[in-house]
């Protein structure tokens, strides 16, 4: 497990019980032990197994956690996912961090293979974006490579992508984009990413010809992005954005775009219903 997600556990149990679980210690002896079933009360794919039972370990080291399922398999409800034995204080105390990030990982995961399963068959890929929940992008972005997605640019530091606000700082300073893409190529490195947005047809032509890596086509229709692909012709990569969901995917990837990114994947998911059965001996 990286440090990160250490962090990520570490700062979430100190939320939780920063001077410790007063219940359980009011309540439950210290010697008492438990065992517990983390069950699906509903099907889905799997995401976040090695956190949820991190979660345990940095509780207490003596809790033992057996998953049944590897990340990215899908179960039925009322399948058994995990099950934890350990000091019955600790199992209480780590319960709710662990049903948090399992539940939202899962449920991330699960729409994710919806998508990839509505335009299996097609040349597109789904992909999410930066709309993940602030500090707990490394585990969304796994959630969706455990559905079968795949990840756009981690942050503001990995790739070059100039979008509308960009452009419209560009405009007012009275630069046209062409003349800004081949002047940003000219000082970036040359392993470094490019990618722009526009939002009309008529843009498509002056941003390739400039030399990008992917051009975004934003909030165009099924008709618009054919034409738009037919435009690029194999020049830079096709993504497409907005406007996307389960019902519109399909028409989306049957243009000929190669990426669909999604934000909905990350910013709108429901965490999946897993419940976590525990028994105090």
């Amino acid at each position: 497990m990286s440090e990160q997600v250490d962090d990520i556990i570490r700062r979430a149990l100190a939320e939780d019980a920063p001077w410790g679980d007063l219940t359980s210690e009011a309540f439950v002896p210290e010697a008492a032990t438990a065992s517990a079933l983390l069950v699906a009360r509903e099907p889905g794919v799997f995401s976040g197994a090695e956190v949820f039972a991190r979660v345990f370990e940095l509780v207490d080291a003596g809790t033992t956690v057996e998953l049944g399922l590897a990340d990215g398999e899908p179960f039925a409800a009322g399948a058994v996912l995990a099950s934890v034995d350990g000091p019955a204080r600790a199992v209480l105390r780590a319960e709710r961090i662990a049903l948090n990030l399992v539940q939202r990982m899962s449920g991330i995961a699960t729409l994710t293979a919806r998508y990839v399963a509505a335009i299996d068959g097609t040349s597109a890929r789904i992909v999410d974006t930066r709309k993940t929940t602030p500090g707990l992008r490394i585990l969304e972005r796994q959630a969706v490579r455990d559905g079968g997605g795949r990840n756009h640019r981690f942050s503001l530091s990995d790739a070059v992508m100039a979008k509308d606000n960009h452009l419209a700082v560009l405009a007012a300073q009275g630069m046209g984009v062409g003349d800004a893409i081949r002047r940003a190529r000219a000082h970036l490195g040359h392993t470094v990413h490019l990618e722009v947005e526009v939002d009309r047809i008529d843009q498509v032509e002056e941003v390739v010809a400039a030399g990008v890596d992917t051009i975004m086509l934003d909030n165009f229709t099924p008709d618009e992005l054919r034409e738009g692909v037919a435009l690029v012709a194999g020049r830079a990569i096709v993504e497409a954005s907005g406007g996307v969901n389960l019902d519109s995917v399909r028409a989306i990837a049957e243009s000929g775009v190669d990426v669909i990114s999604v934000g909905a994947l990350t910013h709108s998911v429901r965490s999946l219903d897993l419940g976590l059965d525990v028994t105090v001996a």
